[in-house]
């Protein structure tokens, strides 16, 4: 089992490094009430955990994401319920890749002029840009691994870990992603 999965990233790391996050959103929006826009699915362990470490009013809405055709387009499925001109926005991602869809987003929420608008990730795989793309915020920087758990998936399951596993075999657990269960979960 240790050589399919691995804890990378505890969650008492996790939760200590999202509290730091916390800090630095309070302190440069003193004065402010930000709203806070998660990207579903994935986003929302890490808003959940963000919002209660931020000490200032905020607002939290949400997007949702369609990819499709064959070059990965994007469109909005879901719409932020509340407008967005004239406010602080930040928006929340999970993880930053290729920063394809952070700068889509970013074009779309601009457009919506904001009074500003800022992004936070919980991780960062600057590795794999293709496009340079702002990130005020970073949780961690991470290399190009495959990794589940704290909101992030692997076919739908393990997003309730609280802690970051990278999968060390993707194909040994694409035959049999119920061995992370087993081990973290202890089901049969």
């Amino acid at each position: 089992m240790a050589d399919l999965v691995a804890e990378v990233v505890p969650a008492e790391e996790i939760q200590a490094r999202v509290a730091e996050l916390g800090r630095a959103i309070t302190e440069d929006y003193q004065g402010r009430s930000p709203i806070l826009v998660g990207v579903l699915t994935g986003s929302l362990w890490f808003l959940a955990d963000l919002v209660r470490r931020i000490d200032l009013e905020v607002e939290v809405d949400f997007l949702l994401l369609n990819r499709f055709g064959e070059g990965g387009r994007i469109r909005i499925a879901t719409d932020t319920a509340t407008p967005l001109v004239g406010r602080d926005v930040i928006l929340v991602e999970d993880i930053v890749d290729t920063g394809l869809t952070l700068t889509v987003l970013r074009r779309l929420l601009e457009e919506r002029e904001p009074a500003s608008l800022a992004a936070v990730a919980l991780l960062d795989k600057t590795s794999r840009r293709l496009v340079d793309v702002p990130l005020e915020y970073r949780g961690f920087e991470v290399g190009d691994e495959f990794l589940v758990g704290y909101g992030l998936d692997f076919a739908g399951r393990y997003r309730n870990l609280p802690s970051l596993w990278v999968v060390l075999d993707l194909p040994a657990f694409t035959e049999d992603p119920l061995r992370l269960a087993r081990l973290v979960h202890r089901v049969g």
